[in-house]
Protein backbone atom coordinates (compact mmCIF):
# COMPACT_ATOMS: atom_id res chain seq x y z
CA UNK A 1 0.00 0.00 0.00
CA UNK A 2 1.58 3.12 -1.01
CA UNK A 3 2.14 5.81 1.52
CA UNK A 4 0.55 9.14 0.77
CA UNK A 5 3.11 12.10 1.97
CA UNK A 6 1.20 15.08 2.33
CA UNK A 7 3.65 18.05 3.68
CA UNK A 8 1.76 21.50 4.23
CA UNK A 9 3.76 21.76 7.37
CA UNK A 10 7.07 21.30 5.61
CA UNK A 11 6.51 23.14 3.02
CA UNK A 12 5.18 26.28 4.85
CA UNK A 13 7.84 26.55 7.40
CA UNK A 14 10.88 26.11 5.08
CA UNK A 15 8.91 28.51 2.84
CA UNK A 16 8.77 30.79 5.64
CA UNK A 17 12.17 30.88 6.96
CA UNK A 18 13.37 31.36 3.42
CA UNK A 19 10.94 34.83 3.40
CA UNK A 20 11.93 35.35 6.15
CA UNK A 21 15.81 35.27 4.86
CA UNK A 22 15.08 37.64 2.02
CA UNK A 23 12.75 40.05 3.65
CA UNK A 24 16.03 40.40 5.92
CA UNK A 25 18.75 40.93 3.30
CA UNK A 26 16.06 43.53 2.07
CA UNK A 27 15.71 45.48 4.82
CA UNK A 28 19.24 44.92 6.07
CA UNK A 29 17.70 44.63 9.84
CA UNK A 30 18.12 41.23 11.92
CA UNK A 31 16.39 42.60 14.64
CA UNK A 32 12.82 42.25 12.90
CA UNK A 33 13.50 39.08 12.76
CA UNK A 34 11.54 37.48 16.49
CA UNK A 35 8.71 39.57 15.60
CA UNK A 36 8.29 37.59 12.47
CA UNK A 37 9.41 34.35 14.03
CA UNK A 38 6.30 34.63 15.82
CA UNK A 39 4.37 35.36 12.73
CA UNK A 40 5.85 32.02 11.54
CA UNK A 41 4.93 29.95 14.41
CA UNK A 42 1.04 30.93 14.17
CA UNK A 43 1.22 29.80 11.11
CA UNK A 44 2.80 26.14 11.23
CA UNK A 45 0.33 26.24 14.14
CA UNK A 46 -2.43 26.37 12.25
CA UNK A 47 -1.13 24.00 9.44
CA UNK A 48 -0.88 21.42 11.94
CA UNK A 49 -4.17 21.94 13.13
CA UNK A 50 -5.29 21.68 9.49
CA UNK A 51 -3.44 18.24 9.12
CA UNK A 52 -4.26 17.07 12.19
CA UNK A 53 -7.97 17.39 11.34
CA UNK A 54 -7.21 14.55 8.84
CA UNK A 55 -5.25 12.12 10.65
CA UNK A 56 -6.59 8.52 10.82
CA UNK A 57 -7.98 7.25 13.15
CA UNK A 58 -5.69 4.74 15.74
CA UNK A 59 -6.27 0.99 15.70
CA UNK A 60 -6.08 -0.30 19.39
CA UNK A 61 -4.63 -3.09 20.49
CA UNK A 62 -5.60 -3.87 23.82
CA UNK A 63 -5.74 -6.53 26.19
CA UNK A 64 -6.99 -6.32 29.93
CA UNK A 65 -6.90 -9.01 32.35
CA UNK A 66 -10.25 -11.00 32.29
CA UNK A 67 -11.05 -13.95 34.09
CA UNK A 68 -9.64 -17.31 33.00
CA UNK A 69 -13.10 -18.60 30.82
CA UNK A 70 -13.88 -19.56 27.73
CA UNK A 71 -15.42 -16.10 27.03
CA UNK A 72 -11.95 -14.53 27.70
CA UNK A 73 -10.64 -16.93 25.19
CA UNK A 74 -13.06 -16.08 22.72
CA UNK A 75 -11.96 -12.48 23.22
CA UNK A 76 -8.34 -13.52 23.03
CA UNK A 77 -9.16 -15.45 19.59
CA UNK A 78 -11.20 -11.84 18.14
CA UNK A 79 -8.41 -9.92 19.16
CA UNK A 80 -6.25 -12.22 17.23
CA UNK A 81 -8.23 -12.08 14.09
CA UNK A 82 -8.55 -7.79 14.34
CA UNK A 83 -4.75 -8.33 14.20
CA UNK A 84 -4.30 -10.55 11.43
CA UNK A 85 -6.85 -8.19 9.48
CA UNK A 86 -4.83 -5.13 10.15
CA UNK A 87 -1.91 -6.72 8.77
CA UNK A 88 -3.96 -8.07 5.88
CA UNK A 89 -4.88 -4.38 5.09
CA UNK A 90 -1.95 -3.31 5.14
CA UNK A 91 0.44 -5.87 3.16
CA UNK A 92 0.72 -6.47 0.01
CA UNK A 93 0.72 -10.06 -0.25
CA UNK A 94 -0.83 -12.47 1.91
CA UNK A 95 2.45 -14.78 2.13
CA UNK A 96 2.27 -13.65 5.73
CA UNK A 97 -1.39 -13.49 6.63
CA UNK A 98 -2.03 -16.93 5.30
CA UNK A 99 -0.47 -19.10 8.27
CA UNK A 100 -1.04 -17.26 10.76
CA UNK A 101 -5.11 -17.31 9.74
CA UNK A 102 -3.99 -20.88 9.85
CA UNK A 103 -2.52 -20.97 13.23
CA UNK A 104 -5.71 -19.25 14.41
CA UNK A 105 -8.28 -21.65 12.87
CA UNK A 106 -6.30 -24.21 15.66
CA UNK A 107 -7.12 -22.29 18.94
CA UNK A 108 -10.94 -23.00 19.19
CA UNK A 109 -10.22 -26.88 18.84
CA UNK A 110 -7.93 -26.18 21.86
CA UNK A 111 -11.26 -25.57 23.80
CA UNK A 112 -12.23 -29.22 23.32
CA UNK A 113 -8.79 -30.91 24.43
CA UNK A 114 -8.98 -32.72 27.47
CA UNK A 115 -4.91 -33.77 27.77
CA UNK A 116 -3.48 -31.97 30.00
CA UNK A 117 0.39 -31.10 29.54
CA UNK A 118 3.24 -30.58 31.84
CA UNK A 119 6.35 -29.22 31.21
CA UNK A 120 9.31 -29.65 33.27
CA UNK A 121 12.38 -26.81 33.74
CA UNK A 122 14.96 -25.13 35.33
CA UNK A 123 19.08 -24.68 35.45
CA UNK A 124 21.59 -27.44 34.27
CA UNK A 125 21.70 -30.08 36.72
CA UNK A 126 18.97 -29.76 38.69
CA UNK A 127 17.31 -33.11 38.14
CA UNK A 128 14.65 -32.23 35.56
CA UNK A 129 15.29 -35.57 33.74
CA UNK A 130 15.26 -37.77 36.85
CA UNK A 131 12.22 -36.17 38.02
CA UNK A 132 9.96 -36.63 34.43
CA UNK A 133 10.94 -40.40 34.55
CA UNK A 134 9.79 -40.77 37.98
CA UNK A 135 6.66 -38.73 37.63
CA UNK A 136 5.89 -40.61 34.03
CA UNK A 137 6.67 -44.12 36.03
CA UNK A 138 5.06 -43.86 39.36
CA UNK A 139 2.45 -40.88 39.42
CA UNK A 140 0.90 -39.64 35.42
CA UNK A 141 -0.20 -43.86 35.03
CA UNK A 142 -2.46 -43.40 38.41
CA UNK A 143 -4.49 -40.28 36.99
CA UNK A 144 -7.62 -40.16 35.72
CA UNK A 145 -6.72 -37.11 33.31
CA UNK A 146 -5.08 -37.81 29.89
CA UNK A 147 -1.32 -36.15 30.74
CA UNK A 148 1.86 -35.33 28.89
CA UNK A 149 4.90 -34.75 30.40
CA UNK A 150 8.22 -32.78 28.46
CA UNK A 151 11.02 -31.79 29.27
CA UNK A 152 12.78 -28.60 28.00
CA UNK A 153 16.43 -28.00 27.27
CA UNK A 154 18.38 -26.70 30.22
CA UNK A 155 17.90 -22.72 31.42
CA UNK A 156 20.71 -20.37 31.56
CA UNK A 157 23.46 -23.11 29.48
CA UNK A 158 25.45 -19.64 28.43
CA UNK A 159 27.25 -19.21 32.23
CA UNK A 160 29.07 -22.37 34.00
CA UNK A 161 28.04 -21.68 37.32
CA UNK A 162 24.98 -20.22 38.76
CA UNK A 163 27.13 -17.10 40.15
CA UNK A 164 27.69 -16.37 36.77
CA UNK A 165 24.45 -17.12 35.35
CA UNK A 166 23.44 -14.14 37.96
CA UNK A 167 24.89 -11.46 35.86
CA UNK A 168 23.30 -13.18 33.03
CA UNK A 169 19.95 -12.13 34.11
CA UNK A 170 19.24 -8.62 32.11
CA UNK A 171 20.02 -10.71 29.12
CA UNK A 172 17.10 -13.14 29.67
CA UNK A 173 13.83 -12.44 27.86
CA UNK A 174 11.01 -14.39 27.91
CA UNK A 175 9.37 -13.32 24.21
CA UNK A 176 12.84 -14.08 22.67
CA UNK A 177 13.48 -17.25 24.06
CA UNK A 178 12.72 -20.36 22.26
CA UNK A 179 13.13 -22.66 25.51
CA UNK A 180 10.33 -20.53 27.50
CA UNK A 181 7.58 -19.68 24.37
CA UNK A 182 7.72 -23.79 24.13
CA UNK A 183 6.77 -24.08 27.91
CA UNK A 184 4.30 -21.31 27.06
CA UNK A 185 2.19 -23.69 25.40
CA UNK A 186 2.14 -25.64 28.05
CA UNK A 187 -0.23 -26.03 30.88
CA UNK A 188 1.18 -26.47 33.80
CA UNK A 189 5.44 -25.92 34.37
CA UNK A 190 7.32 -27.25 37.29
CA UNK A 191 10.19 -25.34 37.40
CA UNK A 192 12.97 -26.84 39.50
CA UNK A 193 15.93 -25.50 41.74
CA UNK A 194 18.45 -26.83 43.98
CA UNK A 195 18.50 -24.08 46.88
CA UNK A 196 17.96 -20.30 47.06
CA UNK A 197 16.77 -18.95 43.79
CA UNK A 198 19.17 -16.33 42.00
CA UNK A 199 18.17 -13.46 40.28
CA UNK A 200 18.03 -14.64 37.02
CA UNK A 201 16.04 -17.52 38.01
CA UNK A 202 13.41 -15.31 39.48
CA UNK A 203 13.17 -13.05 36.68
CA UNK A 204 12.13 -16.05 34.99
CA UNK A 205 9.77 -17.30 37.13
CA UNK A 206 8.08 -13.74 37.22
CA UNK A 207 8.08 -13.99 33.25
CA UNK A 208 6.16 -17.25 33.67
CA UNK A 209 3.68 -15.53 35.92
CA UNK A 210 3.13 -12.58 33.92
CA UNK A 211 2.16 -14.90 31.03
CA UNK A 212 -0.36 -16.37 33.33
CA UNK A 213 1.46 -19.56 33.26
CA UNK A 214 0.45 -22.00 36.50
CA UNK A 215 3.42 -22.15 37.92
CA UNK A 216 4.90 -24.99 40.94
CA UNK A 217 8.56 -23.86 41.88
CA UNK A 218 10.44 -27.51 42.77
CA UNK A 219 13.14 -27.28 45.10
CA UNK A 220 15.01 -30.54 44.39
CA UNK A 221 17.75 -32.57 45.78
CA UNK A 222 16.91 -31.86 49.73
CA UNK A 223 18.80 -35.20 50.86
CA UNK A 224 21.68 -33.13 49.99
CA UNK A 225 21.29 -30.67 53.03
CA UNK A 226 20.46 -31.40 56.92
CA UNK A 227 16.77 -31.81 57.76
CA UNK A 228 16.88 -28.01 59.34
CA UNK A 229 18.33 -26.83 56.40
CA UNK A 230 16.31 -27.91 54.06
CA UNK A 231 13.11 -26.34 56.37
CA UNK A 232 15.25 -23.16 56.47
CA UNK A 233 15.62 -23.09 52.53
CA UNK A 234 12.37 -24.04 51.82
CA UNK A 235 10.48 -21.09 53.91
CA UNK A 236 13.29 -18.81 52.43
CA UNK A 237 12.16 -20.06 48.90
CA UNK A 238 8.11 -19.36 49.73
CA UNK A 239 9.57 -16.06 51.23
CA UNK A 240 11.53 -14.57 47.70
CA UNK A 241 8.39 -15.71 45.54
CA UNK A 242 5.46 -14.88 48.12
CA UNK A 243 4.63 -12.24 45.31
CA UNK A 244 3.77 -14.49 42.86
CA UNK A 245 3.82 -17.92 44.09
CA UNK A 246 1.34 -19.32 46.91
CA UNK A 247 2.94 -21.01 49.77
CA UNK A 248 1.43 -24.45 48.43
CA UNK A 249 2.91 -24.14 44.97
CA UNK A 250 6.24 -23.95 46.72
CA UNK A 251 7.44 -27.89 47.71
CA UNK A 252 10.18 -30.39 48.14
CA UNK A 253 11.64 -32.86 46.93
CA UNK A 254 14.10 -35.41 46.27
CA UNK A 255 13.86 -37.19 43.11
CA UNK A 256 16.82 -39.29 43.06
CA UNK A 257 18.26 -39.19 46.85
CA UNK A 258 21.31 -40.48 47.27
CA UNK A 259 21.71 -44.12 48.75
CA UNK A 260 22.57 -44.00 52.94
CA UNK A 261 25.48 -45.63 54.42
CA UNK A 262 24.22 -49.05 56.67
CA UNK A 263 25.94 -50.29 58.98
CA UNK A 264 25.73 -53.34 61.00
CA UNK A 265 27.28 -54.97 63.95
CA UNK A 266 27.71 -58.63 63.52
CA UNK A 267 27.59 -61.09 66.41
CA UNK A 268 31.14 -61.81 65.55
CA UNK A 269 31.90 -58.22 67.07
CA UNK A 270 32.54 -57.29 62.94
CA UNK A 271 30.81 -54.71 61.35
CA UNK A 272 29.29 -54.62 57.87
CA UNK A 273 28.72 -51.72 55.84
CA UNK A 274 26.80 -51.04 52.86
CA UNK A 275 25.00 -48.41 50.56
CA UNK A 276 21.34 -48.56 50.67
CA UNK A 277 18.81 -47.29 47.65
CA UNK A 278 16.20 -44.58 48.95
CA UNK A 279 13.16 -44.42 47.61
CA UNK A 280 11.91 -40.87 45.64
CA UNK A 281 10.73 -38.23 47.82
CA UNK A 282 7.80 -36.39 45.78
CA UNK A 283 4.50 -37.19 47.67
CA UNK A 284 4.06 -33.30 48.51
CA UNK A 285 4.67 -32.59 44.88
CA UNK A 286 2.20 -35.45 44.05
CA UNK A 287 -0.63 -34.47 45.93
CA UNK A 288 -0.69 -31.03 44.94
CA UNK A 289 -0.37 -32.03 40.98
CA UNK A 290 -3.46 -33.91 41.69
CA UNK A 291 -5.31 -31.55 43.63
CA UNK A 292 -4.63 -28.55 41.05
CA UNK A 293 -6.08 -31.07 37.91
CA UNK A 294 -8.68 -31.57 39.95
CA UNK A 295 -9.78 -27.99 40.66
CA UNK A 296 -8.04 -26.14 37.86
CA UNK A 297 -8.32 -28.58 35.08
CA UNK A 298 -10.42 -26.93 32.75
CA UNK A 299 -9.37 -23.20 33.65
CA UNK A 300 -5.56 -24.46 32.66
CA UNK A 301 -6.75 -25.51 29.16
CA UNK A 302 -8.31 -22.25 28.45
CA UNK A 303 -5.57 -20.25 30.15
CA UNK A 304 -3.06 -22.08 27.30
CA UNK A 305 -5.34 -20.91 24.52
CA UNK A 306 -5.31 -17.43 25.72
CA UNK A 307 -1.39 -17.73 25.62
CA UNK A 308 -1.42 -19.12 22.03
CA UNK A 309 -3.55 -16.42 20.51
CA UNK A 310 -1.33 -14.00 22.69
CA UNK A 311 1.94 -15.47 20.84
CA UNK A 312 0.06 -15.80 17.32
CA UNK A 313 -0.96 -11.31 17.97
CA UNK A 314 2.75 -10.66 18.71
CA UNK A 315 3.61 -12.48 15.62
CA UNK A 316 1.54 -10.55 13.82
CA UNK A 317 2.51 -7.50 15.23
CA UNK A 318 5.93 -8.11 14.87
CA UNK A 319 5.06 -8.76 10.80
CA UNK A 320 2.85 -5.50 10.87
CA UNK A 321 6.13 -3.43 12.87
CA UNK A 322 8.53 -4.66 9.90
CA UNK A 323 6.21 -3.58 7.20
CA UNK A 324 5.37 0.33 8.71
CA UNK A 325 9.02 0.46 9.35
CA UNK A 326 10.21 -0.29 6.16
CA UNK A 327 7.82 2.48 4.69
CA UNK A 328 8.93 4.94 7.56
CA UNK A 329 12.33 4.70 7.03
CA UNK A 330 12.30 6.30 3.02
CA UNK A 331 10.36 9.15 4.98
CA UNK A 332 12.62 9.90 7.61
CA UNK A 333 15.23 9.87 4.82
CA UNK A 334 13.75 12.31 3.00
CA UNK A 335 12.89 14.86 6.02
CA UNK A 336 16.84 14.07 7.03
CA UNK A 337 17.92 15.31 3.71
CA UNK A 338 15.35 18.57 3.36
CA UNK A 339 16.72 19.59 6.84
CA UNK A 340 20.82 19.26 5.75
CA UNK A 341 19.49 21.01 2.76
CA UNK A 342 17.57 23.95 4.96
CA UNK A 343 20.43 24.15 7.65
CA UNK A 344 22.95 24.29 4.93
CA UNK A 345 21.05 27.28 2.57
CA UNK A 346 20.43 29.37 5.45
CA UNK A 347 23.23 31.47 6.99
CA UNK A 348 20.26 32.90 9.80
CA UNK A 349 20.60 30.86 12.84
CA UNK A 350 16.88 32.26 14.18
CA UNK A 351 15.15 30.53 10.38
CA UNK A 352 17.44 27.91 10.36
CA UNK A 353 15.71 26.90 13.79
CA UNK A 354 12.20 27.73 12.04
CA UNK A 355 13.20 25.61 9.09
CA UNK A 356 14.31 22.49 10.85
CA UNK A 357 11.64 22.75 13.63
CA UNK A 358 9.55 22.35 10.45
CA UNK A 359 11.05 19.61 9.06
CA UNK A 360 10.47 17.96 12.54
CA UNK A 361 7.12 18.62 12.87
CA UNK A 362 6.31 16.98 9.37
CA UNK A 363 8.46 13.99 10.53
CA UNK A 364 6.30 13.53 13.76
CA UNK A 365 2.78 13.89 11.62
CA UNK A 366 4.12 11.59 8.61
CA UNK A 367 5.21 8.98 10.45
CA UNK A 368 2.12 9.16 12.61
CA UNK A 369 0.32 8.76 9.98
CA UNK A 370 2.00 5.50 8.71
CA UNK A 371 1.36 3.98 12.79
CA UNK A 372 -1.76 5.36 12.62
CA UNK A 373 -1.57 7.28 15.75
CA UNK A 374 -3.94 9.55 16.34
CA UNK A 375 -2.52 13.37 17.55
CA UNK A 376 -3.97 16.31 19.23
CA UNK A 377 -2.23 19.64 18.22
CA UNK A 378 -1.22 19.64 21.45
CA UNK A 379 0.54 16.65 21.45
CA UNK A 380 1.92 17.10 18.05
CA UNK A 381 3.46 20.59 19.10
CA UNK A 382 4.89 18.42 22.48
CA UNK A 383 6.68 15.87 20.48
CA UNK A 384 8.58 18.02 18.12
CA UNK A 385 9.19 20.23 21.21
CA UNK A 386 10.54 17.21 23.68
CA UNK A 387 12.29 15.42 20.63
CA UNK A 388 14.91 19.01 20.20
CA UNK A 389 15.24 19.92 24.46
CA UNK A 390 15.71 16.32 24.93
CA UNK A 391 18.74 16.57 22.59
CA UNK A 392 19.85 19.54 24.07
CA UNK A 393 20.04 18.30 27.70
CA UNK A 394 21.23 14.86 27.15
CA UNK A 395 23.68 16.81 25.41
CA UNK A 396 22.97 14.98 22.02
CA UNK A 397 23.67 18.10 19.54
CA UNK A 398 27.02 18.61 21.76
CA UNK A 399 28.52 15.70 20.79
CA UNK A 400 27.10 15.15 17.68
CA UNK A 401 27.96 18.10 16.15
CA UNK A 402 31.64 17.49 17.77
CA UNK A 403 31.86 13.90 16.54
CA UNK A 404 30.80 15.55 12.86
CA UNK A 405 33.04 18.35 13.25
CA UNK A 406 35.90 16.02 13.99
CA UNK A 407 35.10 14.12 10.60
CA UNK A 408 34.66 16.68 8.10
CA UNK A 409 38.22 18.61 9.64
CA UNK A 410 39.76 15.74 7.54
CA UNK A 411 38.28 18.11 4.52
CA UNK A 412 40.12 21.28 4.28
CA UNK A 413 37.57 22.43 1.48
CA UNK A 414 34.36 20.98 3.15
CA UNK A 415 34.93 22.19 6.56
CA UNK A 416 35.18 25.72 5.31
CA UNK A 417 32.60 25.55 3.62
CA UNK A 418 30.19 27.25 6.90
CA UNK A 419 27.03 25.30 6.54
CA UNK A 420 28.19 22.18 6.18
CA UNK A 421 28.60 21.29 9.79
CA UNK A 422 24.90 22.78 10.15
CA UNK A 423 23.50 20.69 7.24
CA UNK A 424 24.86 17.45 8.33
CA UNK A 425 24.37 17.80 12.30
CA UNK A 426 20.48 18.94 11.49
CA UNK A 427 20.30 16.07 9.05
CA UNK A 428 21.84 13.25 11.69
CA UNK A 429 19.28 14.97 14.18
CA UNK A 430 16.74 14.66 12.16
CA UNK A 431 17.38 11.04 11.26
CA UNK A 432 17.91 10.12 15.54
CA UNK A 433 14.22 11.85 15.79
CA UNK A 434 12.91 9.68 13.18
CA UNK A 435 14.28 6.16 14.97
CA UNK A 436 13.67 7.55 17.99
CA UNK A 437 9.51 8.14 17.05
CA UNK A 438 9.88 4.32 14.87
CA UNK A 439 10.62 2.25 18.08
CA UNK A 440 8.28 4.67 20.41
CA UNK A 441 5.49 3.68 17.62
CA UNK A 442 6.40 -0.07 17.31
CA UNK A 443 6.31 -0.17 20.96
CA UNK A 444 2.69 1.17 20.89
CA UNK A 445 1.97 -1.42 18.48
CA UNK A 446 2.92 -4.20 20.73
CA UNK A 447 1.78 -3.40 23.74
CA UNK A 448 -1.13 -4.57 25.06
CA UNK A 449 -2.59 -1.51 27.64
CA UNK A 450 -5.57 -0.11 27.64
CA UNK A 451 -6.19 3.29 25.64
CA UNK A 452 -5.47 6.10 27.80
CA UNK A 453 -5.97 9.85 28.13
CA UNK A 454 -2.40 10.49 27.30
CA UNK A 455 -1.41 8.07 24.68
CA UNK A 456 1.68 10.10 23.88
CA UNK A 457 4.13 9.34 26.02
CA UNK A 458 6.99 11.97 26.36
CA UNK A 459 9.10 10.69 28.96
CA UNK A 460 9.44 6.63 27.37
CA UNK A 461 9.81 8.87 23.95
CA UNK A 462 12.71 10.12 25.55
CA UNK A 463 14.11 6.94 26.77
CA UNK A 464 13.99 5.48 22.94
CA UNK A 465 15.67 8.92 21.81
CA UNK A 466 18.85 7.76 24.63
CA UNK A 467 18.44 4.15 23.07
CA UNK A 468 18.73 5.33 19.53
CA UNK A 469 21.43 7.83 20.02
CA UNK A 470 24.03 4.95 21.85
CA UNK A 471 23.21 2.52 19.02
CA UNK A 472 23.99 5.19 16.39
CA UNK A 473 27.45 6.23 17.58
CA UNK A 474 29.29 4.03 15.75
CA UNK A 475 31.94 5.45 14.30
CA UNK A 476 31.69 3.71 10.83
CA UNK A 477 28.26 4.71 11.06
CA UNK A 478 28.98 7.92 11.60
CA UNK A 479 31.91 8.40 8.87
CA UNK A 480 29.60 7.14 6.29
CA UNK A 481 26.85 8.91 7.34
CA UNK A 482 28.80 12.00 6.90
CA UNK A 483 29.89 11.46 3.29
CA UNK A 484 26.28 10.54 2.16
CA UNK A 485 25.51 13.55 3.40
CA UNK A 486 28.22 16.02 1.82
CA UNK A 487 27.16 14.32 -1.32
CA UNK A 488 23.83 15.10 -0.76
CA UNK A 489 24.75 19.12 -0.18
CA UNK A 490 27.42 19.30 -2.44
CA UNK A 491 27.33 17.04 -4.75
CA UNK A 492 28.92 19.13 -7.47
CA UNK A 493 31.54 19.93 -5.99
CA UNK A 494 35.70 19.46 -5.93
CA UNK A 495 35.03 16.81 -2.86
CA UNK A 496 32.92 14.30 -5.11
CA UNK A 497 35.91 11.98 -3.86
CA UNK A 498 34.56 12.82 -0.15
CA UNK A 499 31.30 12.28 -0.71
CA UNK A 500 31.52 9.27 -3.14
CA UNK A 501 30.47 5.88 -0.77
CA UNK A 502 27.82 3.46 -0.97
CA UNK A 503 24.44 4.81 0.33
CA UNK A 504 23.57 4.05 3.82
CA UNK A 505 21.36 1.17 3.92
CA UNK A 506 18.86 0.92 6.24
CA UNK A 507 19.66 -1.69 8.55
CA UNK A 508 22.67 0.40 9.56
CA UNK A 509 20.26 2.84 11.54
CA UNK A 510 18.86 0.43 13.95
Amino acid sequence: MAVKIRRPILVGGIGLSFGLWMLDLVQDSVAEIGEWGILGTITIATVIWLFGRKTSPKVEYSSVSLPVDEKAVEQAIAQVETAINQLETEADDLDTVTPLRQQVTHLTPELERAEIQLVVTGGKGFGKTTLRQVLESNWISQQQHSLSLQETPALFVSSDTRVEAEGTAQEIALADTPILTNALRSDLVLFVTAGDLTDTEFQTLKQLRAANLRTILVFNKQDQYLPTERATILEHLRKQVAEILAAEDVVGISASPAPVKVRQHQPDASVKEWLEPQSPALTFLCERLSQILIQEGQQLVWATTIRKAELIKAETKTALNQLKRHRALPVIEQCQWIAAAAAFANPVPALDLLATGAVSVQLVAELGEIYQQKFSLQQAQAAAKTLGSLMLKLGLVELSTQTISSILKSNTFTYVAGGALQGVSAAYLTRLAGLSLIEYFQEQEKSTNTPTEQPFNLERLGQKLQQVFQQNQRQLFLQSFVKQAVGHLMPESPQSKFASSQPLASGDCH
